[in-house]
């Protein structure tokens, strides 16, 4: 009527859409015209280049094929523009492996990024280096990998382990074990985040290997809570695993409770009785004992594979699952399940269903019985989800439900049918709910099923009746009630109309006559009135399949009670009558119900059904359906034989009598034995496995480890071998290039926290070596070697590499322009000093370790202790209680006139209420690895009593977890409480490494780049010593000397290090001492990971020294400390 407002309304809706597409890249998906994108590739500005990349992202979205750019794009990869390159990242990820060959062009430019200050670029470089999937390039990859294993960058690191996999796929069988080695580093690393990526790519890349896992078990145990969600699936599985390969199954559990079941009930069985069943009450709230058999086969398909199940299938079941007593362990005495239980308890309350899921299936398999019930409540909260997720949730409920009951009983009404269910989820219900009813809740639940027999949806309907049917089983005391309300059924008018087998009415009501049968098969002499009712009810009755069934029972019961004999000669007659119109199944039973009456028919009665069978089989005979008419020749010959030996003819050609009888009898004798429950014969899965809902073994499913398979060999560490297999860092997240990125650590200097799992004694060669001493005795080597620089430096840079070192596979050039270093020296700038000189001497300083004086500090001074002064120096002294303890004295003295009673020193959080026997308690390793992370002190023993003026020394062991901050602690004398604070000492957190120059150079060539850090600073120590000397004409030789003894006592006498070498120039300039170089070598306490210092000399020997120290360790944060507390003490001025 007004076109002109269409025409607005049209126009405003125009330029509403325009409106919400300002600012965007909307505008990019409307023209997908290809035509400028190629001068705008080319141009020079950022700009335009980011439009045209955008262009080509957004018609790869559309589906178009922009491969025909990629020439062009690559180009780009060089530019210094981070969007561009992360735009130009992600079209070479989309085509890289659809043109490998062109991606090759820009592997240079690839391993330039590797190096880049910025940790996205690197992590991108990585990501597209990847995702070329050429063996050509699969060792450059590998290298790439490795290397950014170890990237200070938490990003880097987890991209890292994302490549992992992909590296895997290429089928690098000769790189296998270099590439778990990285699995093994990033699988220790201290970042949720790359130890997420890492147990992914371990699943991946090494399911097996479970010895990686070994190493740092407990790590991994503290760090899952903290992991990213899908990665904590993944880290369950592999941590239940390992447990279960290690340590075998939990005792208390019900794995071991329903093998001990099994056996209990086996005769075979009877002579393992070293672990026999857990005594538990059998009758579980009610409930009947016949689920034993369900339970015995869920526990034991969780650890069979499919060989085996098939195996057992195939010959009926009888090969029995034996578990021999050494596979199980107690879960309330071994650690490693505490710590995982532990650990994996607040994920059952995790905001990811499938989180939840999987730590309630870690419980299920492992945690003792009375600790199960704690999944229950969290399983239940899931339900409120999703329904996709509540049926994911209910397939596994199902089995936890039938295996124990008691369980979920008292939570019956959490499975009541909701209207927005679906069906399939009212099946799993239905099911539940009859698993777990009880005496208390039956009334409850029936009163529900009444509700759900009159939903709309008649398949449910079905289904509830045969609920019922399956409660009146496990609960025979209501079995009366439960027959009333079925039969009830049986009499409604809308079930007894004439339907067909496979209509929805006709489903319900088939299904309630197979309940009753299976209800009466229970007990029949107490349902004689059922079945009664139910021949009474044939007339009524129209569905073929219900009355099928009630002929089947009135042939099966013939013989049952006084009633039911009398009344069937009236039964069969009537079902001769109808027999005509009767349906297919309905007619083969009424021949087979006429067969067994007459087996078994005697007196008078046995000539009236002789003529109701006769005219049975002449009306099947002429029936149209050919089964009808076999069945009919078939019964009509084997009951003709019988009634042959009854009344016997000339001429008849049978079977003897007593061969007939056996014969008839097997095929239609009724069941004069109890039914025996069905044999269980599938398969279950593993709780929270794809295969658990599909009902098959999916691609990727594995059956829980053999119990106790994996040897404990495999995790010892062999001494010798490389850092990997050592255990690597837990590597920090701080930029050693300064610049920020979107990921950064919580990580600080003053807080480097890196526990580590004690697995073993790994490196317990060197726990004795607390002498400070260099290499070699006095007397066995000369006070000065010759050696020429040039050859030390090739060795220390360029050591060759055995074919195992992952450094093989990529050109020395190539990795020195992937770090950006110059060719042949780690350290650029000492190039000119390898130049000029040519050769140095190595000389030798025996003496010096017994010089060394450790400094101490004041812990508390006599004003505010009330006179009594206490020092602490920190030792090199090796604790003899674990490897972890850093040793310090501590000296109390009396400044006072009178005597101080029970003087101690103790953690401030601790409880001074500790009697002498509470103190001399055994300190283990295993009990001082904390979970929480803290300093742990170990008790030390009490001063009864301190005289006036006198001193003693007490040994303090701490373990700091590489805290940096003071200790409180508190010091008790006289009753009284003095709070003091311990300041660690970094350069006691490592001990003494033995090594020769050689070992030093090889393991230095190893840690170049992001695992080397310098500084300078000014030492003028040596000159305090040559002014001393001032008045003597010495030798330059001993300047030279006066200097290395003052560097090393200052080295020694603040950090527990062992001096590996001094190197000495030679030159015509006798006062430059240039070129002086010292070698100190450790290894960090907590991952015996060596840290080698190197001090390089520039200088006048009579003027202040400008020192050069450097510091090459795999954890950056700690050696950063290091240097940092080295520079700190070099600096100051020596003590007069």
């Amino acid at each position: 009527m007004f076109p002109q407002f269409g025409a607005t309304a049209e126009t405003l809706s125009k330029a509403s859409t325009m409106m919400f597409r300002i600012g965007t890249d909307a505008h990019l998906y409307d023209d997908p015209d290809d035509v400028s994108i190629a001068p705008l590739l080319d141009s020079r500005f950022d700009s335009e280049k980011c439009e045209a990349l955008k262009r080509l992202l957004a018609l790869i979205a559309q589906g178009f094929d922009v491969s025909n750019f990629f020439p062009q794009v690559v180009k780009n990869v060089a530019s210094q523009s981070l969007e561009v390159k992360k735009l130009v990242y992600l079209y070479l990820l989309h085509y890289a492996e659809k043109r490998p060959n062109e991606a090759l062009l820009s592997i240079n430019c690839f391993q330039k990024d590797l190096g880049d200050p910025n940790p996205l670029v690197r992590a991108w470089a990585l990501r597209t280096m990847a995702g070329i999937r050429l063996h050509v390039i699969a060792p450059l990859v590998l290298v790439a990998v490795g290397k950014c294993a170890r990237d200070p960058s938490v990003y880097v690191r987890k991209c890292a382990a994302n490549a992992l996999p992909k590296l895997h796929d290429l089928r690098l069988e000769e790189h296998t074990s270099s590439i778990e080695e990285i699995v093994g580093i990033l699988l220790n690393d201290h970042s949720p985040a790359v130890v997420g990526a890492a147990a992914a790519a371990f699943a991946s890349v090494c399911p097996y290997n479970l010895s990686l896992i070994g190493r740092s078990y407990r790590k991994l145990c503290e760090i899952l809570p903290d992991v990213e969600e899908w990665g904590q699936i993944v880290l369950i599985g592999i941590l239940l695993r390992y447990v279960i390969a290690r340590h075998g199954l939990v005792k208390e559990s019900i794995m071991y409770s329903l093998h001990c079941t099994e056996s209990s009930h086996s005769e075979e069985d009877v002579s393992n009785v070293e672990f026999g069943p857990v005594k538990e009450s059998s009758n579980i709230s009610g409930m009947c004992d016949c689920d034993s058999e369900f339970v015995n086969m869920v526990s034991r398909c969780y650890i069979e594979g499919l060989d085996e199940y098939l195996s057992r299938s195939s010959y009926g079941n009888q090969v029995s699952f034996e578990l021999k007593g050494t596979q199980f362990t107690s879960g309330k005495g071994n650690d490693d399940v505490k710590i995982l239980l532990c650990c994996t308890s607040p994920l059952l309350w995790s905001n990811n269903s499938a989180v939840v899921l999987a730590a309630a299936g870690l419980h299920w398999v492992m945690a003792p019985k009375e600790d199960v019930k704690r999944i229950i409540k969290p399983l239940l909260f899931l339900l409120r989800s999703s329904n996709a997720s509540k049926y994911v949730v209910l397939c596994n409920l199902q089995v936890f439900a039938r295996a124990m009951p008691s369980l979920f009983a008292p939570y019956y009404e959490d499975f009541f049918i909701c209207s927005s269910d679906s069906y399939q989820i009212k099946a799993l219900k239905l099911e539940i709910l009859s698993s777990i009813a009880t005496d208390s809740s039956i009334s409850s639940i029936f009163k529900e099923f009444q509700d759900y027999i009159r939903d709309p949806d008649r398949r449910f309907a079905a289904d509830t009746v045969a609920a019922i049917g399956l409660c009146a089983k496990r609960l025979p005391k209501v079995a009366h009630m439960c027959v009333d309300g079925l039969l009830a059924l049986t009499r409604q008018e809308f079930l007894n109309k004439d339907f067909g087998s496979g209509d929805p009415e006709a489903g319900v009501l088939i299904q309630v006559i197979m309940s009753i049968k299976s209800i009466i098969k229970q007990d029949p002499p107490n349902h004689e009135k059922v079945i009664i009712q139910l021949v009474r009810s044939l007339d009524s009755i129209k569905v073929p399949a219900a009355r099928a069934m009630i002929i089947w029972m009135v042939g099966e019961y013939s013989s049952l009670g006084e009633i039911i004999p009398r009344m069937l000669t009236t039964v069969l007659k009537y079902l001769a009558w109808c027999f005509t119109s009767e349906a297919l199944e309905a007619k083969l039973q009424i021949l087979n119900t006429a067969s067994k009456v007459l087996l078994c028919a005697t007196g008078e009665e046995l000539l009236t059904f002789k003529k109701v069978f006769s005219y049975l089989v002449e009306l099947a005979e002429c029936d149209l359906n050919y089964d009808v008419r076999d069945r009919a020749r078939f019964l009509k010959k084997l009951q003709s034989c019988n009634l042959v030996s009854q009344e016997p003819e000339e001429g008849t050609n049978c079977l003897p009598e007593k061969d007939l009888h056996v014969v008839t009898e097997c095929i239609f004798g009724r069941q004069t034995r109890e039914a025996k429950a069905e044999s269980i014969n599938y398969r279950f899965y593993l709780p929270g496995s794809l295969s658990k809902i599909v009902l098959h073994a999916a691609p990727g499913y594995e059956p829980l480890p053999k119990p106790c398979s994996l040897p404990l060999d495999d995790l010892n560490v062999a001494e010798g071998t490389c850092a990997i297999e050592k255990g690597a860092a837990d590597y920090s997240g701080t930029d050693d290039h300064g610049t920020s990125s979107d990921v950064s650590d919580e990580e600080s200097a003053s807080d480097y926290s890196s526990q580590r799992s004690v697995t073993g004694s790994t490196g317990s060669g060197h726990g004795d070596d607390s002498e400070f001493t260099s290499e070699g005795n006095d007397n066995a080597d000369p006070l000065i070697q010759i050696s020429d620089i040039g050859n030390a430096t090739e060795n220390q840079n360029g050591v060759s590499q055995s074919p195992a070192n992952l450094e093989e596979l990529m050109s020395n050039r190539a990795l020195e322009s992937w770090l950006d270093e110059q060719p042949g020296s780690s350290n650029p700038g000492m190039s000119e000093q390898i130049q000029v000189r040519k050769s140095s001497a190595r000389i030798s300083i025996g003496d010096v370790g017994r010089r060394v004086k450790p400094k101490s500090y004041s812990l508390l001074d006599p004003a505010n202790g009330n006179g009594l002064k206490v020092d602490y120096s920190f030792t090199s002294e090796t604790s003899g209680i674990s490897r972890l303890l850093v040793c310090i004295e501590v000296s109390f003295k009396n400044c006072t006139s009178e005597t101080i009673q029970e003087i101690t020193l103790v953690d401030e959080d601790s409880n001074r209420a500790l009697d002498s026997a509470d103190q001399a308690v055994v300190v283990n390793e295993s009990s001082l690895a904390s979970y929480d992370n803290v300093p742990t002190l170990v008790p030390m023993e009490e001063i009864t009593s301190l005289e006036p003026g006198q001193t003693t020394k007490r040994i303090l062991q701490v373990r700091f977890h590489h805290h940096l901050l003071p200790l409180k602690l508190a010091l008790f004398c006289d009753g009284k409480k003095l709070p003091v604070k311990l300041r660690p000492d970094i350069g006691y957190f490592v001990r003494p490494l033995p090594m020769d120059v050689e070992v030093f150079a090889n393991k230095e060539s190893h840690l170049p780049g992001m695992f080397e850090y310098a500084r300078s600073c000014t030492f003028t120590d040596h000159i305090v010593e040559l002014n001393k000397e001032s008045g003597d004409s010495l030798l330059i030789k001993d300047k030279f000397l006066a200097i290395c003894e003052s560097l090393a006592l200052k080295m020694l006498s603040n950090a527990n290090l062992c001096l590996v070498s001094v190197d000495m120039p030679v030159a015509t300039n006798l006062d430059d001492a240039s070129g002086l170089r010292l070698r100190f070598s450790c290894e960090i306490l907590s991952s015996l990971i060596p840290c080698l210092i190197t001090i390089t000399v520039e200088g006048k020997c009579s003027d202040p020294l400008n020192l050069s120290i450097k510091v090459n360790c795999e954890e950056t944060v700690f050696g950063l400390n290091l240097l940092n507390r080295i520079v700190n003490f070099l600096v100051e001025p020596a003590l007069v």
